[in-house]
């Protein structure tokens, strides 16, 4: 980020979001730039800062990965870009590829793919096709606010339920209880679970993390009424930031215990690419009396740098600290009873779409 020299005022554009600021994206031929005549900010870019949604009629949907640090080999993002506005979010480089900021862009400037369960339906027709979990929500939230208008994880959900496919979900938002109608029902054939993500118990902090997502009190509400409805929960801590959140580990675990949660996962912060300029300039604003500490700590659990993009080591970091936080997280799960287990759910139910002009078959 380049050092402007003279004093800066908030954008009151800006209020409500989790990035302080739109860099460039990495593969930007333009470079914008921010001048002041001391009584205005003139940007480039002066446009609106609200909210803007871009259908974008996708070519596929299903996208399938091979990391080995991964429990999932495939997953559906119904939206690109996310409101909620996570600071920390490994997310938002992906805008850069749309030639978008992965700042304020990410969290403004969202597509949504209303064909995504045409084009799921198609990929779950195919007759080579092998019945694995699909992954909601493991790029951006499938419950960002803009699903309450635009519905398309709920379309998706019920192709899911049609074809008895397997899926699991993972959200910062309440709104998956809008869908609890689908979920019970499949949870009861173990075809599905859910995860609530849950960083913070403080109001205050949560507000700065993740500004649009549902407000903690909300999320434990959301554990309380899945489970009980008979849905599996996991609680995850993610990510885990040192002396910002790390401190609430066990609280969150049991407040999510209380609440009926059934698991518990973690995962240290990653600052991938443009996303560790963005966290390092949110907390020169909203901590400064910690910000290098912070950014010490979580270079001693990533070989040094602002991000470890190795396997294995980007999930659970490295050093003393990774250590400190890995021993003191499965202690409570221990103590809880929320220790990881793998939730292996029923891939022998699936069966493919009826498609129009398929021939039924005979019983």
């Amino acid at each position: 980020m380049v050092k402007l020299p003279f004093p800066q005022r908030e954008d009151p554009r800006i209020r409500g979001r989790g990035a302080t600021f739109n860099p460039d994206s990495r593969f930007s031929d333009e470079t914008r730039k921010t001048i002041s005549d001391e009584w205005r900010d003139y940007r480039l870019d002066d446009g609106s800062f609200q909210t803007t949604v871009t259908t974008e009629i996708a070519k596929s949907i299903l996208s399938r990965n091979t990391s080995p640090d991964l429990p999932f080999d495939r997953s559906v993002n119904p939206y690109r870009g996310c409101e909620h506005g996570c600071i920390y979010c490994y997310a938002r480089p992906t805008h850069s590829y749309m030639d978008l900021s992965p700042g304020l862009d990410f969290e403004r400037k969202l597509f949504a793919k209303p064909n995504a369960a045409k084009l799921l339906r198609k990929t779950l027709s195919n007759k080579n096709y092998e019945c694995r979990p699909i992954a909601l929500g493991t790029n951006t939230d499938p419950y960002q606010p803009i699903e309450k208008r635009y519905e398309i994880t709920r379309s998706v959900i019920e192709l899911l339920a049609e074809t008895r496919h397997p899926f699991t979900i993972t959200t910062k938002s309440d709104l998956v209880l809008r869908d609890i109608d689908i979920l019970a029902p499949l949870a009861l054939e173990n075809l599905t679970c859910v995860c609530i993500s849950v960083t913070s118990l403080d109001n205050k902090l949560s507000r700065l993390m993740e500004p649009r997502a549902s407000a903690p009190n909300k999320r434990l509400k959301a554990i309380e009424i899945l489970a009980k409805a008979g849905i599996k929960v996991i609680v995850q801590i993610a990510p885990v930031i040192p002396a910002i959140n790390d401190m609430e580990i066990e609280s969150i675990m049991q407040a999510a215990k209380d609440n009926g949660a059934s698991q518990a996962i973690y995962i240290p912060v990653r600052l991938p690419h443009e996303v560790s300029d963005l966290f390092r300039d949110w907390l020169q604003k909203h901590y400064p009396d910690r910000a290098s500490k912070v950014m010490k700590l979580i270079q001693s659990m990533r070989n040094g740098r602002d991000n470890d993009p190795n396997f294995n080591d980007r999930m659970r970091g490295s050093g003393a600290y990774a250590d400190l936080i890995r021993m003191r997280f499965h202690n409570a799960a221990r103590k809880l009873n929320l220790e990881n287990r793998m939730y292996d759910l029923d891939t022998d139910l699936f069966t493919p779409p009826q498609n129009p002009g398929d021939q039924l078959s005979l019983l």
